[in-house]
């Protein structure tokens, strides 16, 4: 069910509860824990934190912490499965969800008591009526009819003719309600499976986890600027990857500022000036371009990229004419954005947004939040997004993904400013890495079409590549440039699947499905449709990631399966 009042049906509940708190690995959930593990040290509440990376994760972790934990907390996680169904908890036990996934589970929105979900009705599309998807069963009436029968035939044997017959018509009657229920009944699943069908078809995202656990703050007069910077890092994360449209973004931002502005005039009058402090402003769709220099930030910036095609000759020439005619001389684009000339460094956003609907790049402004603290510490929303994903990224032999989670935990606060800066450090490295697979890619045509879908497989193992947030990169990144090149009229109707090697000694790989350049709207079809084409060629596949359009497959299978989903797509 759902719950909207959040300080009294969810955070007051918690008084005096040990709490555990079930953390999904992605940037908008590790930011609403952090907020969260703000609000339950100020009231010294006891809690735990566990970060999962799937179902699996997901499962173990609350076998393993069940005892004496009579509620637990879901941070964009368990939402779209039937979590009591997953988990077989106690009766007791009630799961609290925020989950920025779509579309939720109907067995989750209908449950009356140990389900609770913290999210708006009214924001959530198409769901299903109570009555379409759920109905009692049968068995009752067809006890009654079996005992009606016994109890007939146990009638005096001396009954008159008139009263056998009468009894045999009503048996007659009684097997054909029994049919015309059992038709009735049939028409209902069908029609409940096309609803299913409809409902569950595409995956999508709802409202930022983070957004929503800063509210509750808000509301409990516990916000503070830090916690609004990690609700805006955590928004930031679902522009930066696609999750929602911008215009949803344009959206929350007015929210936002309304909370920046209360949170900044609270500081002037404690006269806090040693505080962090928020700006919202234009800025440029440029990776960490205050951190490297511009040229290189052009280069590896998606957008940028695949509008001036910069992995050819031509649209390098054409990068370096944009330079020129900006009044910025190629030394000191190729210097550091920090220490290039201060004028330069004023007017470089000027300079852009005059020339970028001649260059064809008019979406390289947005509006976006930049953080301040001390005198030289300034950072963007998509700074601090880039520098979280190296972090989570970087899983070696030597590092779990446990470690890598506490890191991205740690490195939100401003006394690890090492670990962000390290951070950055690996997003230009993983950035890198994406242009030059692109670049070799289309120079030696590994991008395929099979009519209804573009595939592109890679047959090495790649550290940067080998996890769920380097491969969607790489993947968006291709199709953008693919069609970029692509003289087909159909090439932006198509989507991408891009696949690659995780364990070569069980022969796995990493499979992800992204929609159409073309499509407006971020919905995926792509969890649906690997079900089903696994299903129609027998190819074992693990939809462990709660991203469905994200699965693990054997790499033997893999042609059988792009087959069948060749044929399901059709």
């Amino acid at each position: 069910m759902f719950i909207q009042d959040l300080q009294q049906d969810f955070y007051n509940r918690l008084i005096d509860k040990r709490v555990l708190i079930i953390v999904n690995y992605d940037i908008d959930a590790i930011c609403a824990s952090k907020i969260l593990q703000a609000l339950l040290k100020y009231d010294h509440k006891v809690y735990t934190v566990v970060p999962i990376m799937g179902l699996a994760g997901l499962k173990r972790a609350y076998r393993e912490h069940q005892d004496d934990v009579k509620f637990v907390l879901l941070l964009n996680c368990g939402g779209c499965v039937d979590i009591v169904e997953l988990l077989q908890p106690d009766e007791d036990v009630i799961f609290f969800i925020c989950d920025a996934h779509r579309p939720l589970d109907v067995c989750n929105i209908y449950s009356d008591r140990q389900v609770c979900l913290l999210a708006d009705p009214s924001a959530e599309e198409n769901i299903p009526d109570f009555e379409s998807i759920f109905c009692e069963s049968d068995d009752d009436e067809d006890n009654n009819d079996t005992t009606e029968e016994e109890d007939n035939d146990e009638e005096p044997a001396d009954s008159e003719r008139g009263a056998q017959s009468s009894k045999k018509l009503s048996r007659m009657e009684k097997y054909e309600h029994r049919v015309l229920k059992q038709r009735e009944r049939r028409v209902w699943e069908n029609e409940r499976d096309r609803i299913m069908f409809e409902y569950t078809q595409f995956s999508y995202y709802g409202r930022s986890s983070a957004l929503t656990i800063f509210e509750l703050a808000w509301k409990l007069s516990k916000d503070e600027m830090d916690l609004l910077w990690w609700a805006i890092v955590g928004i930031t994360e679902q522009l930066i990857l696609g999750k929602i449209e911008s215009s949803v973004y344009a959206l929350e931002i007015d929210n936002i500022q309304s909370h920046v502005n209360r949170l900044t005039n609270k500081i002037n009058d404690q006269s806090n000036m040693s505080a962090s402090k928020i700006g919202f402003e234009d800025d440029l769709h440029l990776v960490l371009y205050r951190h490297w220099s511009v040229l290189e930030s052009m280069r590896y910036t998606r957008y940028c990229a695949c509008k001036l095609k910069l992995w050819t000759l031509r649209g390098e020439k054409k990068l370096h004419e944009l330079l020129v005619e900006m009044g910025l001389p190629l030394v000191h684009a190729r210097q550091t954005f920090s220490s290039m000339d201060l004028v330069l460094r004023q007017e470089f956003f000027s300079m852009i947004a005059k020339l970028a609907e001649k260059y064809a790049i008019p979406d390289i402004i947005y509006g976006s939040f930049t953080l301040h603290y001390g005198y030289r510490n300034r950072y963007s929303a998509a700074d601090f997004v880039y520098a979280l994903l190296a972090v989570l990224e970087s899983v070696k032999k030597d590092k779990t993904p446990e470690v890598c989670f506490l890191e991205a935990l740690d490195s939100l606060s401003r006394n690890h400013k090492d670990i962000l800066i390290a951070g950055i450090e690996g997003s230009k490295l993983l950035h890198q890495a994406i242009f030059k697979q692109v670049q070799s890619s289309l120079e030696s045509h590994q991008i395929f079409s099979t009519g209804s879908f573009l595939y592109f497989i890679l047959n090495q193992e790649n550290t940067y590549f080998s996890y769920p947030y380097g491969l969607l990169l790489l993947a968006k990144f291709m199709l953008n440039a693919h069609v970029a090149m692509s003289r087909s009229r159909t090439a932006p109707e198509l989507p991408l699947i891009v696949s690659c090697p995780i364990d070569a000694e069980r022969g796995l790989c990493l499979l992800a499905g992204i929609p159409p350049v073309q499509e407006d709207s971020p919905k995926n079809f792509f969890g649906k449709a690997f079900e089903q084409a696994a299903q129609k060629c027998n190819a074992a596949i693990l939809q462990d990631f709660f991203e469905t359009s994200l699965i693990q497959i054997r790499q033997s299978d893999l042609t059988r399966f792009l087959d069948a989903l060749t044929v399901l797509l059709t």
